[in-house]
Order: C-alpha cells, then sequence, then structure tokens
C-alpha cells in the first residue's frame, strides 16, 4: 500500500518495536535486511495500547484514517478492546483489515500460524519436492507476502465499494486461504482425476524437452530453466536450430515424446552443459525459446536488467548507509512512487500526531512515546 502512495503509519511497541527489526539481523544495533524489505516508505509510531494515554492517541487515529490493519493472533486486539464494532463506532467509514493464520471462524481458527504452517496446510508443500521425497517448503514465503497481497487486494475493493455506500468493511484474509489459493494450478489433477497429484520437482508432467538443466562451470545454482517441449513442433525445431543440432528436428524420437522424454532431455542437457547459465538465456531468449537461468540472490541484486527495471533500488538509511532493497513490481505509468528507507523505531512519532491529529509540541512531550 505504501508504495502505491498510502500513507501508512506503523504502530509499534515503543522501545522494541516490530520484531522484524531483529530477524537474521547482521547487526545488533541496526535494524535487519529484511525489515528493510518489507517496511519502505512506511511512517513509525510507537504506542503502547496497554497504556491509557497512549490508547486515546490510538482511538483519535482510528478517527482519522481509511484503513486499520491489524496481523495479531486470534483474539488479541479484541481483548483490547478494539474489534471491528468498536472501530466503526469511532469511524463508521473504517475498513478494517485483518489477517489471521486460519481466519476467526471454522474449525482451524484458534490454531496459530507463521509462513511454513500456511504452507503446509494449504497445499504448497505437498506438491513441492522429487516424487520420491519428503514434502518441501517452497522458497518464497507465499504464506507471509501471499496474504498480503489479497489483503491489499481486498483493501481496495473496500475503499472503492465506500464511495457508494459510504461505509467501511472488514477485510479478512486467512493465510491458509491465501496459499490455498495460489496452489490451485498444482491441484487441477485432482478435480480431473480425484487422485491427489505426485510431486513432480522441476518437471513438466508427460512433456519431454522441459526442465531444469545444469549449466558450465557446474557451481550449485548453475542451471537453467528450458521449456522447448518437443510437442510444440515450432519451438521444438527452433531450438534443435540453436543447439546446432538440425538433425534431430525430425527424429523419430518425436513420434513419441513422452516416452522417449529422458532421452531427449540428454540432447538438450548436453548442449546446457557447454554454456553458462547466462550464455544459454541469451541465446535461447534471443530465438524466442522460453527459459530462465536459474539466478540466486548474488545474481538478482547485481541483475542489469531487474536494475534497469526498478526492482534493486539502492538507498541511503541512517544506519545502514547506503543498502540495495527490491523495489515494487506495479509500474504505474502515470503515479510512480519513489522508494524511500523504512523507518527508524518511532521516528514519526512528532510529525504524525502533529499533521495527523493537531498536538501541540508541548502535548507530544507529555505523551512520552
Amino acid at each position: 500500500l505504501a508504495w502505491l502512495g498510502a500513507d501508512v503509519i506503523k504502530v509499534e511497541q515503543p522501545g522494541r518495536g516490530d520484531p522484524g527489526r531483529t530477524v537474521m539481523v547482521g547487526s545488533p544495533d541496526k535494524d535487519s535486511a529484511y525489515f528493510l524489505g518489507f517496511n519502505g516508505n512506511k511512517r513509525s509510531i510507537t504506542l503502547d495500547l496497554k497504556n491509557d494515554d497512549h490508547r486515546l492517541v490510538f482511538v483519535e487515529l482510528v478517527k482519522n484514517v481509511d484503513v486499520v490493519a491489524e496481523n495479531y493472533a486470534a483474539g488479541v486486539l479484541e481483548r483490547l478492546g478494539y474489534d471491528y464494532q468498536a472501530l466503526s463506532e469511532l469511524n463508521p467509514a473504517i475498513i478494517f483489515s485483518r489477517i489471521k493464520g486460519f481466519g476467526t471462524y471454522g474449525p482451524y481458527s484458534n490454531y496459530k500460524s507463521f509462513d511454513p504452517v500456511a504452507q503446509a496446510a494449504g497445499g504448497a508443500m505437498a506438491g513441492t519436492g522429487e516424487p520420491d521425497g519428503p514434502p518441501l517448503k517452497p522458497g518464497p514465503t507465499i504464506g507471509d507476502s501471499g496474504t498480503g497481497l489479497h489483503s491489499v487486494i481486498g483493501i481496495l475493493a473496500a475503499l472503492i465499494q465506500r464511495r457508494s455506500t459510504g461505509r467501511g468493511q472488514v477485510v479478512e484474509v486467512a493465510m491458509q486461504d491465501a496459499v490455498v489459493s495460489l496452489s490451485k494450478t498444482s491441484m487441477c489433477g485432482y478435480l480431473e482425476t480425484g487422485e491427489t497429484p505426485p510431486r513432480r520437482g522441476s518437471k513438466v508432467t508427460g512433456r519431454a524437452g522441459a526442465g531444469v538443466f545444469r549449466c558450465s562451470p557446474g557451481g550449485p545454482d548453475d542451471y537453467v530453466y528450458i521449456i522447448a517441449l518437443s510437442t510444440r513442433r515450432n519451438i521444438w525445431e527452433g531450438m534443435m536450430k540453436t543447439i546446432d543440432r538440425d538433425d534431430l528436428s525430425q527424429s523419430p524420437l518425436f513420434n513419441d515424446p513422452a516416452s522417449n522424454a529422458e532421452q531427449i532431455n540428454e540432447v538438450i542437457q548436453e548442449w546446457a552443459s557447454s554454456v553458462t547459465k547466462h550464455q544459454a538465456m541469451a541465446v535461447l531468449g534471443d530465438a524466442g525459446i522460453p527459459c530462465g537461468a536459474v539466478l540466486n540472490a548474488t545474481d538478482i541484486f547485481n541483475d542489469q536488467h531487474l536494475k534497469d527495471r526498478g526492482m534493486i533500488i539502492p538507498i541511503n538509511h541512517p544506519q545502514r548507509g547506503k543498502f540495495k532493497v527490491i523495489g515494487c513490481p506495479i509500474k504505474l505509468s502515470d503515479s510512480p512512487v519513489e522508494i524511500t528507507p523504512a523507518p527508524l523505531l518511532g521516528e514519526h512519532n512528532s510529525d504524525v500526531l502533529s499533521e495527523v491529529l493537531g498536538y501541540s509540541n508541548d502535548r507530544i512531550t507529555e505523551l512520552n512515546l
């Protein structure tokens, strides 16, 4: 929301702040790269919601904002007296976004969740891994980020509806629900056959000429993913021409590509082993063959294409100095937003209370935030 231009006020615990500030941190006196990556363009204030004076500040903020978003464990905000009914009495137009591991109703609703839990219960892990191996957690945190994205979609829809009704509403997204939604492609086989689809690693089921292929010099991430499906004659012939194997473009192997997948893939592997992953992507990409080098974090943060696209952004942070963060993938032609550093803890206490609530300097000093 902040990347899209919203004024996002992050309410944090005084003295400690968001636990994300210390996740995977390299230095105890600096905010973590994790926190910097997820909190750009926001403002930070500190409020203790168990302190009467601070609670009054929170109430005044609710009266003056469009959205309240929370992701406490089930029941926490309600015990503080801030359920949707209470907030809507303060501000009938308020949109209340709540994220829960398993939602607020249903048999699992009291269960707590973290990203891996949501990935397990949402179907993502069952569909990830090799056929003869255990379920694996996908690398991306789709349980966390996927839930956040679904919440943003719901908030934007609620804001548009409010233009017609004048009323706010609850936007609830459960982490399990979000992962199920993101995993539905991998579960289509069940709807077709009534049987649980097996894990298939990086392979495309029943297709030759598609998969991950090792490249030179053979490091842990020296691979390229190629989709030169032998069932797509134009792509396959283009692939064979590009790797100087025109002699195979009309081979009898391709009369039954599914049965000959291993032999067909060996042809591609032989070529891939002779080039780097970047060379493979360049050569095949220029030839119209869908492919992608397997880029690791070092590759990503030094990739010129991503830099040109504004996906790798250098920022100047008061603690970390010059620092790289990942930019916004949504490119708006008429209203781009400059990426700014994540806030220090309580950095905007005075600004928010004076600008949003009109508090005097003396009043702000009295609160001792």
